[in-house]
């Protein structure tokens, strides 16, 4: 399965700055529903409320996904890295 990378950085409520990825089938391509799967992840780590537009995720690249990820997507419709600050 082939999956898009959206790098992703959101000024967490405490100021640091939260970097992870959006990993979503390589069909998706509606912005607006990767902000989503955004949004969904800063609520599970409690920064809901947080901004999440272009200015903050960009398309990455593709690349082929692995168990993990696919797994993750057929849960969700997406899987996310954290990188740093995710916590």
């Amino acid at each position: 399965m082939k999956v898009a990378v959206w790098d992703t950085y959101v000024t967490k409520n405490d100021g640091k700055i939260m970097h992870f990825d959006i990993i979503a089938p390589e069909h998706i391509k509606d912005e607006n529903l990767i902000y989503t799967f955004g949004k969904e992840y800063l609520r599970s780590r409690g920064q809901e409320g947080q901004s999440l537009t272009a200015k903050q995720c960009r398309f990455c690249h593709m690349e082929s996904a692995t168990a993990e990820m696919i797994a993750g997507i057929q849960q969700k419709g997406y899987y996310i890295i954290e990188m740093q600050n995710c916590s």
